[in-house]
């Protein structure tokens, strides 16, 4: 039984040594959403369409249901889309969504940092 626990410990230890750390690339890492720092995010809270339009450009949707207003940005990097409810009298941005143009989740405020520099080149 001294012999087995002698080994079994002997193999573990092996592992722990001669390793040189290896670097790790973006696709060997889970995605996770960062917090969203206040200034890109919280910025646009409570613009119009008009505002969103010249910030982002075109959208490349925009959808009404309802009292409800969906305006559909894209990029190169990613999707956002922002929506619009009525509030003081006017339609303005309550909540927005991200993705990559794949589906996979990015954090808000890259999205709209990126959109921010692809809408301002158009």
């Amino acid at each position: 039984m001294r012999a087995v626990m002698t080994l079994a410990t002997a193999a573990m230890l092996a592992g722990c040594g001669g390793e040189t750390a290896r670097p790790v690339s973006a696709e060997s890492m889970a995605v996770t959403r960062a917090p969203v720092p206040s200034g890109g995010v919280d910025r646009m809270m409570g613009l119009d369409a008009a505002q969103l339009t010249r910030t982002f450009g075109v959208p490349a949707a925009d959808l009404r249901e309802g009292t409800a207003r969906k305006l559909q940005f894209q990029g190169p990097i990613c999707v956002l889309d922002a929506y619009l409810y009525p509030k003081d009298g006017r339609e303005a941005v309550t909540h927005i969504d991200a993705r990559q143009r794949d589906g996979s989740p990015i954090d808000r405020a890259s999205c709209v940092a990126a959109l921010s520099h692809h809408g301002a080149a158009k």
